[in-house]
């Protein structure tokens, strides 16, 4: 297994960066390689992904989510195995810091290569960056879920 952190500042309130962050259908918006999310039910998502030529499809299912503090997955099906955690944490009233910490399994050689040379990693950051982009420039969620998982 491989270990991803990064973190970034957003110029958001907490249950602003929060509420956006559970819009999983909106990720393809800020993640590059994400070509769509389906949100099936309140705790499962089905992911179709495309990095660098390598087409996946998987279920990630939320196992913890806590408002305006954290979001929980792990994969449960499909092409990709992972599990993670993105917290949200209040700076002040109008800024937050949102850290990813994810563990993922590459599978064959391009994805143990571009692990090798820090190719999620820097991925991830991206994410991150174009997050903060999309929803600074918004200013708002485009919508939120407010449920708890435990």
């Amino acid at each position: 297994m491989s270990q991803v952190e990064e973190s970034i500042e957003v110029g958001v309130p907490v249950h602003t960066a929060y509420n956006q962050w559970t819009q999983f259908e909106t990720f393809p918006e800020f993640m590059s390689g994400v070509e769509r999310i389906e949100q099936r039910t309140d705790t499962l998502t089905h992911w179709v992904t495309n990095v660098d030529g390598v087409h996946k499809e998987f279920d990630a299912e939320i196992t913890e989510q806590i408002p305006d503090e954290r979001v929980a997955w792990t994969t449960v099906s499909g092409e990709a195995r992972q599990a993670g955690v993105v917290t949200f944490h209040r700076l002040d009233e109008d800024h937050t810091k949102v850290m990813l910490q994810m563990d993922f399994q590459p599978e064959g050689i391009k994805e143990t290569v571009g692990d090798k040379l820090g190719f999620v990693k820097r991925q991830t950051k991206g994410d991150l960056e174009r997050f903060k982009e999309f929803i600074e420039r918004r200013g708002q969620e485009t919508g939120g879920w407010r449920g708890t998982v435990v």
